[in-house]
């Protein structure tokens, strides 16, 4: 288990915060980052239907298992530039500004605009020694999700509370081999037991004591507190849950209790939104008979309402804000460098064989590297996202006398770096965004000249395969959402106008300021002299904008 508790705690501005990232969450953060939100989804990894192996009634997807629906779901998030940070939102709170403050475990934290809560609800099973273990398997709840895969089975339903009857006709239709157990003496009506013992349904009073089962672990039966066990192939109970809504409190939004008296819910308005304004939810969250297509359904719905809210918000305000931009503003925003003030090793140790001339430093940060390569005689653009930034760039620029200059620019603008070419093109740790056209990546590639080099670095990202403790810490970063190195050494094997002259994974070089990072990856790559055909076609997003 990855332990990350020693980094420093960061601050990261979205649009929209999506706290749960099952298929309420995911579908409303693909609706919010396809109207080009900043969207940030925060999950645990504890979806209400983990336990079950395969989800039905998804037109489309029926049978797939529930984590394949999920990890298709991130990838289309990160392809369209969201990001998924694996971790816990602990409290919600709204700011003097109106933004609302979500605190992560790990002491991270997000400031949104808007808060979407897709964390769902929490099982709560009867005291029947057996029946947490078999439950999603053998024990089930829903004719819907679960009835067909039971057809003409022994089923044994343990009837805890009043609604418990309420599915009862629908197993009886898929099996003709069911009983009823009324465990602990629920309030069930009588004209109902009447209409079940008059269909043939066998109704036993009796404490269940135990779920049975084979030595290979196999369900066989129910013993009932007298001793009687009753054969079954598989066992129907109807759980009491909780909502997953306590980091929302804090914010002043609370819980009510569902109408069946089971457990409790968060209650929207027609667009999702709760009593708090800016805040929604959707899902489970919001109603417990949701089976996974229509806690998908509520959730692509209510991602677009949140959209078509701030969308009006930022016409009464004449803006057309970028949520992204935002938060690398306000990460360079604060007094003191938030890197080591150094060039970068890799870049250093790999030009010393170049020629100076024309270099554009993507993502250049507060510029290190640009100054250095000044210094060396080339002539530098550096471009970034962040205004501010490049404020720190041309402030030491003038303060060493030397000509750099400033391109405020996202590598996935339309015409990012204009149609200037460089013979040096270095991206060192850059952060951009996917987008499914890879436009990003093909500004990247062309803008290096005929007979150019592009040397690209990053972080190796083997350490993040690790799993997470996530009700400790957060990351704060999802690498996943943004063009890596191997991404971009890819699209360059497709191409004919590319000469890969390195690609590997070496020791991090020292005088770096942060040290969570041991390796790095090295692309080092020349476009050959005879044109630039092969490099039109490829791809990429980034995290730079004008």
């Amino acid at each position: 288990m990855a332990d990350h508790s020693a980094h420093p705690t960061i601050e990261r501005h979205c649009d929209v915060a999506v706290l749960g990232g099952s298929a309420a969450g995911l579908a409303a953060a693909l609706q919010l980052a396809r109207q080009r939100r900043s969207v940030m989804v925060v999950d645990d990894g504890t979806p209400r239907n983990a336990p079950a192996a395969h989800m039905h009634g998804y037109l489309g997807r029926e049978g797939s298992p529930p984590s394949e629906l999920v990890t298709i779901g991130r990838e289309e998030i990160r392809s369209h530039g969201g990001e998924v940070l694996l971790g816990r939102a602990v409290a919600v709170r709204r700011g003097d500004d109106g933004r609302f403050h979500v605190e992560l475990t790990g002491g991270h934290s997000l400031i949104a605009r808007r808060v979407l809560a897709a964390t769902g609800i929490v099982d709560e099973l009867p005291a029947v020694d057996g029946l947490a273990e078999q439950w999603g398997h053998k024990v089930i709840h829903c004719p819907f999700c679960h009835g067909f895969e039971v057809r003409d089975q022994r089923l044994v339903q343990i009837v805890t509370h009043p609604m418990g009857l309420h599915p009862t006709a629908l197993f009886r239709h898929l099996a003709d081999h069911l009983t009823v157990v009324l465990h602990d003496e629920p309030d069930v009506d009588d004209a109902v037991l009447e209409t079940l013992r008059k269909a043939g349904v066998p109704i036993v009073r009796d404490m269940v004591r135990r779920v049975v089962t084979t030595p290979a672990g196999q369900l066989a039966g129910v013993e009932l507190a007298g001793g009687t066990v009753l054969q079954a192939d598989a066992v129907v109970v109807g759980p009491h849950f909780h909502a997953r809504a306590e980091a929302l409190a804090t914010a002043g939004v609370t819980t009510t209790p569902h109408p069946t008296g089971l457990g409790d819910a968060v209650e929207v308005d027609p667009t999702g939104q709760t009593v708090v304004p800016g805040i929604f939810a959707a899902g489970n969250l919001t109603d417990p008979s949701m089976q996974v297509l229509q806690a998908a359904a509520h959730g692509s719905r209510v991602g677009a309402m949140i959209a078509s809210d701030l969308a009006h918000d930022d016409l009464s305000t004449d803006a057309r804000t970028s949520g992204e931009r935002a938060d690398w503003e306000h990460r360079y925003g604060t007094a003191e460098p938030i890197w080591s003030r150094n060039p970068n090793g890799t870049l250093v140790g790999q030009i010393g064989d170049l020629a100076p001339g024309r270099a554009l430093d993507v993502g250049a940060g507060e510029g290190a590297d640009a100054l250095w390569l000044a210094e060396q005689g080339w002539e530098v653009t550096a471009s970034d996202i962040s205004g501010n930034a490049l404020a720190r760039v041309a402030a030491e620029a003038d303060r060493r006398n030397l000509a750099v200059r400033c391109l405020h620019s996202d590598a996935n603008d339309p015409d990012a770096f204009g149609t200037d070419t460089y013979d040096l093109v270095s991206l060192q740790y850059g952060s951009f965004h996917r987008t499914p056209d890879q436009r990003g990546l093909r500004n990247l590639l062309g803008a290096v000249a005929p007979g150019g080099t592009l040397l690209v670095v990053g972080h190796d990202l083997a350490p993040l395969h690790d799993p997470v403790d996530v009700s400790r810490q957060t990351r704060i970063f999802d690498p996943y959402a943004y063009v890596g190195v191997d991404e971009i050494a890819a699209a360059l094997d497709e191409a004919t106008t590319w000469q890969i002259e390195l690609h590997e994974t070496r020791p991090r070089p020292t005088g770096a300021a942060t040290t969570h990072h041991v390796d790095d990856v090295v692309l080092r790559a020349t476009k050959a002299s005879a044109g630039r055909a092969g490099s039109g076609s490829v791809g990429v997003g980034a995290r730079f904008s004008r």
